[in-house]
């Protein structure tokens, strides 16, 4: 029986380096994001674009309920256009913040996912916040 692991060669060096450092450029984790909101929390918006109801039940503190099928154009004038948009959802489970992020991008924001979502977030240790 073949290892499943080495069934498929792993890519060269340089390849794996170009692969791997430029996924920091889509992406970044729940670490770094609340490290960011402590430091300049004005230099991105965090969006939690998951439904209003589950934001209500817990979300990341600092965090802007935007609902990935909402996000249109008239609902990010209250931003400057080149301020960068951090999208997150459930976790890795959950594709919410890849369709947020797609649609950021359609209207030419700048954006990155946060990798790992709210359970990411509650596995780092982190609160979350609640709406009362």
């Amino acid at each position: 029986m073949q290892n499943p692991v080495i069934a498929i060669p792993a890519a060269s060096s340089e390849d794996a380096l170009a692969h791997f450092s430029k996924a920091f450029e889509f992406e970044t984790d729940c670490w770094d994001t609340h490290e960011g909101l402590k430091i300049s929390p004005e230099q991105f918006v965090l969006l939690d674009v998951r439904s209003k109801a589950l934001y209500d039940q817990g979300h990341v503190p600092g965090a802007v309920s935007l609902p990935h099928g909402k996000i249109v154009e008239s609902k990010l004038s209250q931003w400057p256009q080149d301020i960068l948009f951090v999208t997150y959802c459930a976790g890795p489970h959950c594709n919410g913040a890849a369709r947020g992020a797609v649609r950021l991008a359609k209207l030419g924001r700048k954006v990155k996912l946060m990798a790992g979502g709210i359970t990411g977030w509650l596995d780092e240790g982190f609160e979350l916040a609640k709406t009362e």
